[in-house]
């Protein structure tokens, strides 16, 4: 009988010795890799979902094992709402900053836009998601993307505008100069120069995301799987264990973020200061050294991001050339742009025609409660305004100027910006009650909640932008206390400050749907207010009191921005531009 024969595995050895040995230089890769293929997996189960058949009436479990889920939801539907808000901020700003004929009417639109509160986009987003994926789970996911996009973008695009109108001259003699097109001048000037207030803007921007997720996952006959759902499911039910859940499970999350996004991102953007001595003192992030590590991330920007940059510069350096050459197409992209603006004036003043016929079915005493309330919630959110600044232009200062401080009250700021006000509602009300206060007071408090953080982040960001060589020079010329303010901090801040007000006074009107209008434990809480008339014409479905309420707060935003903020963005890219 023969022995078998022994199976050679030299050639598998052999293969095995020429695999790369795993060491620690390879770890942020495999770690890397790990997350892609985890978040291709979510991606996949996520699109199988969305693209299934429609589900109206969503269960929502309020079991601890259904959060993580939520979460994750939750967090998709505010990433890809981020990054439409990016996008949008910065070709908006962008048209705005060097068109004067356009800036002219599209700042005003942008204060009304982000003063219109959530519910008033609420049924036409809806309504025309789901007439665009009939049937279909998407739709719905679309319109809370959007909800949430109108809950973002903004400030975002309002940071952008101001940076833009406040680059130094000399930097665009610069770019003169050296004959940048548009690309490169957006690219190598205009975009780092812009990336610390969008950067902070960014923050406060998924803060407010996280604020209304509770009105963007749950209204009248739609209901999304989210952090927001479940939050305002428990306070339907008065379960205030789940309350406590969800805003645990929610601060958990806005933490991870903050270590794994925001940190890194900041700590790069350090690079964009602009000044002439290095600071001593800078935000670091073990997050960011990690990646600088990573041979991967290396040879993708050395292999792709590089080629594409080069490719890109060279493509619009090419297009400029063909758009100087060809005179007669600019002449007929301008005719183009004449029709598209006529068929806009015609659909414009339809529109104007259709509101007249609306708002002549209303009645005298629904006009007159809504002076009533235009005039209650007009003196709330200059009353917010003023008391957030009291306190958040010392402590965004602060802030600002110690690296130390901003590691540890960064987060903090995300949290307290996050959690939602419908969620800190009952222990506000409760408390008032036993206090002696009304809802007239709480509602003050609750536009707090939700916009001070507005006038907080923008000022920490002016107050990190500021060169590292002024403050030596205030400080080498002995210049301390209400002077060093005078001089060199609120002139410094000033452009930011301005950006943050703005935003946070639009956040405010925004916020008083949520702030004037509550429901918990099957019963309605409201004060007199504009915010409540919007909710209360959506509870009712009157939409001709939806648009009418709309519209008086348009009015009013638009007056305001004519009258003050156009007038202190003219003073801060005239006299408080940062430049030799």
């Amino acid at each position: 009988m023969k022995r078998p024969q022994r199976i050679a595995f030299r050639p598998l050895v052999r293969v095995w010795s020429v695999l790369p040995r795993p060491s620690a230089a390879s770890l942020p890769d495999l770690i890397m890799f790990s997350g892609g293929l985890a978040l291709f997996y979510g991606i996949v189960e996520v699109g199988r979902n969305w693209l299934g058949p429609f589900t109206p009436h969503v269960e929502i479990s309020r079991s601890l094992g259904a959060l993580p889920v939520y979460a994750g939801y939750s967090l998709l539907r505010i990433a890809l709402a981020y990054v439409l808000s990016l996008l949008f901020a910065i070709t908006y700003g962008y048209i705005a900053a060097y068109r004067p004929r356009a800036e002219r009417f599209m700042i005003p639109l942008l204060d009304v836009l982000q003063s219109i509160p959530v519910l008033s986009f609420l049924p036409g987003v809806m309504l025309a998601m789901a007439a665009l994926f009939p049937g279909r789970q998407l739709g719905v996911e679309m319109g809370a993307v959007l909800l949430i996009f109108t809950g973002q973008v903004w400030n975002m695009a309002f940071s952008f505008y101001a940076s833009l109108k406040s680059i130094p001259r000399e930097m665009r003699e610069a770019a003169t100069i050296y004959r940048f097109n548009w690309w490169q001048r957006l690219i190598q000037v205009e975009l780092p120069f812009a990336t610390i207030g969008l950067v902070w803007n960014s923050m406060m921007s998924v803060a407010g995301a996280w604020f209304f997720l509770m009105a963007c996952e749950q209204f009248s006959d739609f209901r999304l799987p989210g952090l927001g759902s479940y939050l305002q499911t428990a306070a339907d039910n008065g379960d205030t264990r789940s309350i406590l859940l969800g805003i645990l499970t929610m601060v958990a999350v806005i933490v991870l973020i903050d270590q794994f996004v925001w940190r890194p991102v900041i700590a790069w953007a350090e690079k964009f200061k602009m000044e002439q001595v290095e600071s001593t003192s800078v935000p670091t992030s073990w997050v960011l050294v990690f990646l600088q590590r990573s041979r991967g991330v290396a040879l993708f920007r050395k292999r792709a991001i590089r080629p594409l940059r080069e490719q890109m510069v060279h493509y619009f350096a090419r297009q400029d050339e063909v758009r100087a050459e060809s005179a007669s197409e600019n002449v007929a992209a301008l005719w183009l742009w004449r029709v598209v603006g006529i068929a806009a004036l015609g659909a414009s003043g339809y529109a104007v025609v259709r509101v007249v016929m609306i708002l002549t079915g209303l009645h005298g005493f629904e006009f007159h409660q809504l002076g009533i309330s235009l005039l209650a919630t007009f003196l709330r959110v200059n009353l917010t305004l003023a008391l957030g600044a009291l306190w958040t232009i010392p402590v965004g200062v602060a802030i600002g100027f110690n690296p130390r401080l901003a590691r540890i009250a960064q987060p903090l700021a995300q949290i307290a910006a996050s959690v939602p006000a419908t969620a800190l509602f009952p222990v506000v009300l409760l408390v008032l009650i036993r206090l002696g206060g009304g809802l007239g007071l709480g509602s003050i408090i609750l536009l707090l909640l939700g916009t001070q953080w507005y006038i907080l982040f923008n000022v920490i960001a002016g107050a990190m932008a500021i060169p590292t060589d002024l403050k030596e020079a205030a400080s080498v010329f002995g210049i301390r206390g209400w002077e060093r303010w005078r001089k060199l901090i609120l002139p410094g801040i000033f452009p930011f400050l301005v950006t943050g007000m703005v935003t946070a006074s639009g956040g405010a009107w925004n916020a008083s749907i949520i702030a004037e209008y509550f429901h918990f434990k099957g019963q309605t809480y409201s004060t007199v207010g504009v915010g409540a008339m919007i909710s209360a014409a959506t509870d009712a479905k009157n939409f001709d009191l939806l648009l009418a309420s709309t519209i008086a707060l348009a009015a009013v935003v638009v007056t305001t921005n004519r009258l003050v903020w156009r007038r202190l963005y003219r003073l801060a890219e005239t006299r408080y531009k940062l430049e030799g």
